[in-house]
């Protein structure tokens, strides 16, 4: 209850409980019961297991045990303090940032890359300071939950911590390469950061059912790689990765977190691999109608490219672009209008 209790209103988690009780005969409120977030027996205990999972890992990061860690059951970013939202109960990802600062963490930087707007995580760190929060999705205008667009920047002291690239429906890998690389490293760098924390949410990709974004499974090992160089260079390779959302459970899902797990424990796999016999072979008796991809790419095995942003408006990409810097980078000291900052 005390871990919970760090972004979760003690009366959500008392709801959350008692919810959870079978058979619970009427509704608790908080977001509870709905389509996205039914109640079901458990739920408490799944959900508290998939928090404490990402609450450990970051404790042992902040007290030095380990360097890295993954939680792929984690990333639930949409929870809010008091309800749920999005098919997330609790916020692991918040939970395991209020852990890292209460464990003597100076500052976390958390970078969200699920094609839908992190707003719990940025809801619960708003107006701190020690936290920058960087989320980079598909346009409010056309996904929920509706939030994300540049203007929410933070407030108070926090003003400029949170930065929105709200980026068009159809946007593939070069586009949304060069919309993570003209803010993120910039807004990092000038942040400076001591631990990096990541959400991984695969429904970026072409064939997720939920989402309108046009990304392969190269284009998005190309931002684990990015990422990964963040952590490197910016937080002395301290990084926590979380999973998120991903709707193509059989070709997506697995090829790219396996890609995830691989570069942040570095042992990168050539994306020409073919996929284990035995993996396939279940695959196909679980989804026989699901046709399944032979190797570890969707077809670009190195390292996509992209056009870096050169401070103009040439692409249509570039407006997102253009619309975060401005209200972003001028609070940072950095000049939205050069593209070397």
């Amino acid at each position: 209850m005390a871990t919970l209790g760090l972004v979760h209103t003690l009366g959500y988690i008392d709801a959350v409980r008692r919810a959870s009780l079978t058979g619970f005969p009427f509704s608790v409120g908080h977001g509870l019961g709905t389509v996205d977030d039914p109640i079901f027996p458990g739920m408490h205990t799944s959900a508290a297991l998939i928090a404490g999972g990402s609450v450990a890992a970051a404790l042992a990061i902040a007290t030095g045990e380990v360097e890295r860690a993954v939680n792929f059951c984690g990333g639930l970013h949409h929870a809010m303090a008091d309800s749920a939202s999005g098919f997330c109960v609790y916020n692991d990802a918040a939970l395991a940032i209020a852990t890292m600062l209460r464990a003597g963490v100076g500052k976390v930087a958390y970078v969200d890359v699920d094609a839908h707007h992190g707003d719990g995580v940025q809801a619960a760190f708003y107006d701190d300071p020690r936290v920058l929060t960087v989320s980079i999705h598909q346009s409010p205008l056309s996904l929920f939950p509706g939030t994300g667009f540049p203007t929410e920047c933070g407030t108070g002291a926090a003003s400029g911590t949170s930065v929105n690239i709200a980026v068009p429906a159809g946007t593939g890998d070069a586009s949304w390469l060069r919309a993570f690389h003209a803010v993120v490293p910039g807004v990092m760098r000038a942040f400076r950061p001591d631990v990096l924390v990541t959400q991984h949410g695969t429904d970026s990709h072409r064939e997720d059912p939920l989402a309108d974004l046009n990304l392969s499974i190269d284009g998005q090992r190309t931002s684990y790689e990015a990422l990964r160089e963040l952590a490197q260079t910016i937080t002395g390779g301290r990084w926590l990765a979380l999973g998120g959302g991903g709707y193509s459970p059989v070709r997506v899902v697995p090829r790219a977190w396996t890609h995830l797990l691989a570069i942040v424990s570095g042992h990168d796999i050539d994306p020409a691999t073919p996929l284990p016999a035995a993996w396939l072979a279940r695959a196909a008796a679980a989804r026989p109608d699901t046709p399944l991809p032979g190797d570890m790419s969707d077809g670009t095995p190195r390292p996509v490219t992209f056009p870096p942003w050169d401070g103009t408006l040439e692409l249509p990409i570039d407006r997102a672009i253009a619309d975060t810097r401005t209200v972003i980078y001028p609070l940072h000291g950095l000049d939205p209008y050069d593209p070397r900052d």
